[in-house]
């Protein structure tokens, strides 16, 4: 394995006590995960205002629990709760925090939130050596399962059933030379598709899977060095792009500057093909590739595989909007704001009940009905995972008027659940699964119903992805789920 180009003076930290942790990510749950946001800076003055608003720009990847631990001299202080950032933090409490450097999460619960211990990052104290180790993730890894049975086996005592607090056992166990080769120990021992970000009194870690299925990028404002899950919370905090941590990297900061190296000689880069069909906001780049436009080309390529001759496009707000208008572009078809989404009604997609979903589509979407009606419409949405959605919009643009709905997909069919951090838990949810586009449409009640190719998707992107959801062609070896995995 590679050494560090330098050396950050690392703390060796114990962990005794734990002040409870994340949301359960036990695969032998439920089966349900999640994707967060992660944001982190060192070395700046207003270091936990500029991660509240770095935060607010992933609200979009969690919207369940936000959490803040703030560095002020060699005390780690945490701040946390369940609900959106500014139902945790007000601007009394932002205005009385203090500290030079902070990390800080914003989490997905698909099993509901019950309690702020939910949220993370989770904190460790070492008394014996005052040392403190603060810890939040974004992502799943396939083994967790049989990592925690083996610490147990060894003494390990968990307060949460959380992948973050399975890293800091892992640490604390490496037996290495240092905090450093301890944490490269352990994040090599992890398999799936994670981002981890962690704090100690001397510096803040950030690692990224070895295939880089889910996205972190390094930015700097000014002097100081920012780690987040997508560019866009580096626009909003004013830093710039520096570039993204490479897969299989672990990259230290401190007030030496930036070291990195490699916990992992296997590595390649497949990031989830879902980060930008769905989660990442539209005005991030992953790896150089805007999410945008990577959707807007996905439209254009749609329009060539599935073209269809209609009186107007619309898209299925707000995911599918960008390929909605590459396919209008290239089918010479007006766009029109076919349907309202209610800002207030948070994304159905993630609903822990289907009885919820439905309740809540319903809820979140109206018709225009002088765009729509007598009209042949094409809809386009971002993808289609239970259906739910696309089976009520379907209904609201027949009963609002329209003459025919044409529904296109930017997205293969999604067929398999993912491992490796998305709210797929099971096959049987999964509208696609054992089921062709025909069938599909039927349940519908669509006229015609299209999805994107993989290789289109892949033109529309520009390089290869993780596209296990539709091919189930994992990129890691299914450790702890090797009995569940549906043959292709």
């Amino acid at each position: 394995m590679s050494s560090f180009v330098s050396e950050a003076n690392g703390v060796a930290v114990g962990f005794a006590h734990c002040n409870e942790g994340a949301w359960g990510c036990n695969p032998h749950s439920d089966g349900i995960k999640h994707e967060c946001g992660l944001f982190g800076i060192w070395k700046h003055d207003n270091a936990p205002q500029l991660t509240y608003y770095g935060l607010h720009s992933l609200q979009h990847r969690g919207q369940d629990a936000a959490g803040i631990v703030v560095k002020k001299g060699d005390k780690l202080t945490r701040t946390r709760g369940t609900g959106l950032l500014t139902e945790v933090f007000n601007r009394d409490l932002l205005a009385d925090m203090e500290g030079d450097a902070a990390i800080g999460h914003v989490l997905y619960a698909t099993g509901g939130m019950k309690s702020n211990t939910s949220a993370q990052p989770l904190l460790f104290y070492e008394q014996r050596n005052n040392a403190s180790l603060a810890v939040c993730h974004n992502g799943a890894f396939v083994n967790s399962a049989s990592l925690r049975n083996k610490l147990e086996d060894l003494g390990s005592i968990f307060h949460t059933t959380c992948n973050s607090e399975i890293l800091a056992h892992l640490t604390k166990r490496a037996g290495q030379d240092s905090f450093n080769e301890n944490l490269k120990y352990a994040l090599s021992q992890m398999y799936g598709g994670f981002a981890f970000l962690l704090m100690t009194q001397r510096g803040m870690f950030a690692a990224r899977d070895p295939y880089g299925i889910r996205p972190l990028v390094i930015g700097k404002i000014g002097s100081s060095f920012i780690i987040a899950s997508e560019t866009c919370a580096l626009e909003n905090v004013g830093a710039v792009y520096v570039r993204d941590v490479a897969p299989g990297e672990m990259v230290i900061i401190n007030d030496s500057g930036l070291a990195s190296g490699f916990f992992t000689d296997e590595s390649g880069l497949n990031v989830c093909g879902m980060e930008y069909i769905y989660i990442a906001r539209p005005d991030s780049d992953i790896e150089g590739v805007n999410v945008h436009t990577s959707r807007k080309n996905a439209g254009r390529i749609l329009a060539k595989e599935s073209p269809t001759h209609a009186d107007v496009v619309i898209a299925s707000p707000d995911t599918g909007i960008s390929a909605a208008i590459g396919y209008a572009e290239a089918m010479d078809i007006p766009y029109e704001i076919g349907l309202i989404k209610n800002r207030y009604i948070g994304r159905t997609f993630i609903a822990p009940a289907q009885s919820l979903r439905e309740q809540g589509v319903k809820m979140k979407l109206s018709a225009v009905r002088s765009i729509v009606e007598g009209k042949s419409v094409v809809l386009v949405d971002d993808s289609m995972v239970r259906g739910t959605t696309m089976r009520h919009i379907t209904r609201l643009l027949k009963e609002t008027g329209a003459r025919e709905v044409h529904m296109k997909i930017a997205s293969p069919l999604y067929k398999y659940p993912c491992y490796y951090g998305i709210d797929t838990p099971s096959p049987r949810e999964l509208i696609a699964h054992k089921r062709t586009a025909e069938e599909i449409e039927t349940i519908l009640g669509v006229d015609s119903l299209a999805f994107i190719s993989e290789e289109g998707l892949t033109n529309a992107v520009g390089r290869s992805l993780c596209m296990a959801c539709f091919n189930g062609d994992y990129p890691t070896h299914l450790q702890d789920f090797a009995g569940e995995v549906v043959p292709r």
